[in-house]
C-alpha cells in the first residue's frame, strides 16, 4: 500500500515549549522525507503578536532555500474556552494559515467546554488530542469540517481509541500528528500508520488519517 509522503501538522519550537529552533525542526523534517510541516507553537493572548509573525517570516524565508512546505500556524493552548473564537481570528490576522486548539487531554487540566468551543469556531482546522470527546462535539466538528488529532505523543495518546471510535461513527475527519517538541518526536509514515491502526482504524480509514485527509487540508491552507 502506498502511504504517500509525510505531512506533519502539529509541532513546537523554542517559541513555546519545544527545544528546537524552527530551522532545526524543518531540517529534521526534510531529512525524514516530510513533504510539509506546520509550526504550531503554543500561544495565548499574551504571545500571539510575538510568535506568529516570526514564524510567518521564517516560513517564507526558509522555503526559498529548502524544498519543503512550511506552514505557519498556532495552537491556542489553555485559553479560556469563551475566548477561542476571538483568539482564532487574531491568529489568522497575524498570518497563521493553520489554527489548532489544545483539546481536553487527560494529561493536562484544560478547561471543560474547550472542545465544544473549538468545534463551534469556523476558524479552527484541527482539535488536538481532544480526550474524552462526546457525540455532540463530534457532530458539530463534522458539520464545520474540523478534524480531530490522533497523536503519537505520550500521555495525550491515551484516548486515541475513544477519539477514533466516536469520530468514525459521527463522520469526523482524523489526522495523525506527533505534537513534536524534541528531535526524536517526528515520525515517518510507517509509524503514523501504526498509530492509526493501533487506534482501531481499518486500513482504509488509516490511509485517510495519514495521507488523504492531510493532502486535502494542505491544499486548502497552503
Amino acid at each position: 500500500m502506498e502511504l504517500g509522503e509525510r505531512i506533519e501538522f502539529h509541532a513546537h519550537t523554542i517559541f513555546s515549549d519545544g527545544v528546537l529552533l524552527p530551522s532545526e525542526l524543518v531540517r529534521l523534517a526534510k531529512v525524514l522525507n516530510h513533504k510539509a510541516i506546520a509550526i504550531t507553537d503554543h500561544v495565548d493572548i499574551s504571545t500571539l503578536d510575538h510568535v506568529i509573525p516570526r514564524i510567518v517570516q521564517f516560513s517564507e524565508d526558509v522555503m526559498k532555500y529548502w524544498d519543503i512546505t512550511v506552514i505557519p500556524g498556532a495552537e491556542l493552548t489553555m485559553v479560556p474556552a469563551k475566548s477561542i473564537s476571538e483568539l482564532a481570528k487574531k491568529a489568522r490576522e497575524y498570518g497563521a494559515k493553520l489554527v489548532l486548539v489544545h483539546g481536553e487531554t487527560l494529561a493536562e487540566p484544560v478547561e471543560e467546554s474547550t472542545n465544544l468551543a473549538a468545534v463551534e469556531c469556523s476558524e479552527i482546522d484541527i482539535l488536538t488530542h481532544p480526550g474524552l470527546i462526546t457525540a455532540e462535539v463530534c457532530k458539530i466538528a463534522s458539520k464545520n469540517d474540523i478534524a480531530f488529532e490522533l497523536t503519537s505523543r505520550r500521555g495525550h495518546c491515551l484516548t486515541n481509541g475513544h477519539i477514533a471510535k466516536l469520530a468514525i461513527e459521527n463522520g469526523v475527519k482524523l489526522i495523525v500528528c506527533t505534537d513534536a517538541h524534541e528531535p526524536g518526536d517526528l515520525i515517518d509514515q510507517k509509524e503514523a500508520w501504526k498509530v492509526a491502526v493501533g487506534a482501531g482504524l481499518t486500513r482504509e480509514q488509516a490511509l485517510d488519517a495519514i495521507k488523504n485527509t492531510p493532502e486535502e487540508l494542505i491544499k486548502r491552507i497552503a
